[in-house]
């Protein structure tokens, strides 16, 4: 058995305690029942708000599903000019052996349009890349590593 990240965003109605719960719950539902998760198998979960979210911790949606001993964590998301609102966004970090291929991540209402993203992707230089990893290791004591992380 692996642990595997099942991800899922979706969007609160407003700024209150029950619509941020409303929806956390909506979404961490689906996680759970498309998944097969079942909270003895969380290592953790990371729920994270768009900073005009602050009525209330997402976390404790999972708390009100029976996660209670599950180590949960709540962070806001990153304020990237013209990126979404009033998101949640959940990152489950489940022990099972499903491979990565068969887990199924949930983006719910206007929190699709997080996953075309993937297509926007800009190409990398994978040689130019190893040239610098190669060029940087030369250039580094690593043999010391990871003491010193590369100081």
């Amino acid at each position: 058995m692996v642990c595997r990240g099942v991800r899922g965003a979706t969007v609160a109605e407003g700024n209150t305690s029950e619509e941020i719960l409303t929806a956390t719950r909506q979404l961490l539902a689906l996680m759970i029942r498309f998944n097969g998760i079942e909270s003895e198998d969380v290592a953790s979960a990371i729920f994270t708000v768009t900073p005009d979210l602050n009525a209330e911790f997402p976390a404790f949606a999972a708390r009100q599903l029976g996660w209670i001993n599950v180590p949960l964590l709540c962070s806001y998301e990153i304020s990237v000019p013209g990126s979404l609102q009033s998101c949640v966004r959940i990152l489950v970090n489940w022990n099972t052996p499903k491979s990565q291929e068969e887990i199924v991540h949930i983006y719910i209402k206007d929190a699709r349009s997080l996953r075309p993203d993937l297509s926007r992707l800009p190409p990398v230089d994978f040689e130019e890349l190893e040239r610098w990893i190669a060029d940087y290791m030369a250039s580094h004591d690593v043999s010391t590593w990871p003491e010193d992380a590369g100081r």
